[in-house]
């Protein structure tokens, strides 16, 4: 779609594309917002949300705007960082009063024992998950934090963090190799911000559109962003040396305009990364399981005991590490577990599989009784 061919978008994205270009505005989000333009509202990009209220990037700068229109009782339809919004011209206090379909949402679950989402950042390009070389690396909380990531429609990249602190190049060569074992199709970016190490490819690829940083706290974030960001914009707070971990030094997401081109997302540490809904993302996540799966001889296989399992002979072959499987199965259940609290036609086919099973599991234990006997 070109402005040429709507001459009304045309009008309200010239004097837009100056002050909100380098927030992401663009023809589309312009296309999509004519209908609230007619309304006398403007757009502006959620930098900030906080307690019923949000700092909104405008073409006059920042404002600060009450969410009340837009606090439904979903807490996946909420206003967050990353939304664009529509926002009264005029007022005290002004109000957001809608926001534009998302392109993309990063959501995870709010607890293992809830089944509500919670939306942590909107139209997001690139997810970029923080990990740190100060600790051992945790593989199966990467997994999990790649499932969310291709879940959102985000690309996801893991930026290995810290580098400096592993100085033998075959150690690290051995690290970066596990991780890529665990990402297929991801890249996999070893960086230092002490020492600038891969800094220059970071900024490259978050120079256009807009990134997320992810990471447990102590993944070294905030200095990340402050290396992105080329000034001490995010406030940075030492891990402790026994566990690598570190406090919430971002507390709350912040949408900031980069230097060199493009938007990033500073997140707080999070402690849990739920899966919510992400069936497709643990799929692409351990994708060469899904290879092999298609070539087992039942379509329902559970990858257990069945005759004929192309994953289970991949494993015993080693072509397919045990840990891995352990982690996809893991992950299954849990995601299972979420989408049945709250899809009442999947409990009921579980319930039923459940019960199925376990007439099958009497039935076969009478027959080995009668068969003793």
């Amino acid at each position: 779609m070109t402005s040429s061919a709507f001459p009304q978008i045309a009008s309200l994205q010239l004097p837009l594309q100056h002050a909100l270009g380098p927030f992401g505005w663009d023809d589309a989000w312009a296309a999509a917002f004519a209908p609230y333009a007619e309304q006398g509202l403007v757009p502006g990009r959620v930098v900030r949300v906080d307690r019923g209220q949000c700092d909104v990037m405008t073409a006059d700068g920042i404002v600060r705007a009450d969410t009340a229109f837009v606090t439904p009782h979903d807490p996946l339809r909420v206003i967050c960082t990353g939304d664009w919004a529509a926002v009264e011209a005029v007022g005290s206090p002004r109000y957001v009063k809608a926001y534009l379909p998302r392109r993309t949402a990063f959501v995870r679950s709010t607890s293992s024992q809830r089944s509500e989402g919670q939306i942590l950042a909107a139209n997001v390009d690139h997810a970029i998950i923080a990990v740190s070389l100060a600790v051992e690396l945790d593989l199966g909380r990467i997994e999990r934090f790649l499932a969310l990531a291709w879940e959102s429609g985000a690309q996801p990249l893991v930026v290995l963090t810290k580098a400096d602190l592993v100085p033998d190049p075959v150690t690290l060569g051995h690290l970066v190799q596990d991780v890529e074992t665990t990402a297929p199709g991801v890249e996999v970016l070893t960086v230092s911000s002490l020492t600038g190490e891969g800094t220059d490819v970071l900024t490259a690829v978050v120079g256009s559109g807009t990134s997320v940083l992810l990471g447990i706290s102590g993944a070294g974030k905030s200095t990340l962003a402050n290396a992105l960001l080329g000034e001490e914009v995010m406030a940075v707070q030492a891990a402790r040396d026994v566990d690598g971990k570190g406090r919430h030094t971002t507390t709350t997401r912040n949408l900031l305009a980069l230097p060199g081109g493009g938007v990033l997302i500073d997140t707080p540490g999070l402690r849990g990364v739920g899966l919510f809904d992400a069936e497709a993302g643990v799929g692409q996540v351990f994708s060469e399981i899904e290879e092999f799966a298609a070539r087992c001889r039942f379509h329902d296989c559970a990858h257990e005991a069945e005759p004929g399992c192309a994953v289970q002979r991949a494993v015993e072959e080693g072509e397919l590490p045990e840990r891995r499987l352990e982690s996809y199965r893991k992950l299954l259940r849990e995601n299972q577990r979420i989408v049945a609290k709250t899809d009442a036609r999947l409990r009921s086919e579980i319930r039923r599989d459940w019960r199925m099973k376990s007439a099958v599991g009497r039935a076969n234990h009478a027959a080995k009784r009668g068969g003793h006997a």
